[in-house]
């Protein structure tokens, strides 16, 4: 019994000593396996953002698309039917309408690179994730860029 306390006890301890878990990152699938220039710099301000989503019509169409098949179904007539349809496709545009215009928490992070430079990058993440002073490196394809600890 002694054996197991203390085993456990060992366990613990060294769990404890372990370095913090490292926060993952999300990548786009077009980032894998491309090169990307890395700076390092210090991290001047974080500011909490909404990123907007794209607002092409593409959710509104496969809203309207999608109510319309939807919708067809409905009633046992040709009328019912169509009248169904027109139905459907005109809640399911508002409803992908709406989807399309929302958006999601993001930062922009202002960065002061050791060149001198200073460059403001907007990403998904918190607010938390950065403190001002943090010491970052910010990497670059040329067309999208990162932050991270």
């Amino acid at each position: 019994m002694n054996a197991k306390l203390g085993t456990l006890g060992l366990c613990i301890a060294l769990s404890l000593l372990a370095p913090p878990t490292v926060m993952a990152q999300t990548v786009g699938r077009s980032e894998v396996g491309t090169a990307r220039s890395v700076e390092w710099g210090k991290v001047r301000r974080v500011l909490a953002v909404t990123i907007q989503n794209d607002s092409r019509g593409v959710g509104t169409a496969t809203g309207a698309a999608l109510g319309g098949i939807a919708g067809s179904t409905i009633g046992g007539g040709r009328r019912a039917n169509t009248a169904g349809a027109v139905a459907g496709a005109v809640a399911g545009g508002s409803i992908g309408n709406r989807m399309a215009r929302g958006g999601r928490s993001g930062i922009e992070i202002t960065v002061e690179l050791e060149s001198g430079r200073t460059i403001a990058v907007t990403q998904d993440g918190s607010v938390n994730e950065f403190r001002v002073g943090d010491r970052v490196q910010v990497a670059s394809d040329g067309m999208t860029t990162r932050v991270s600890r």
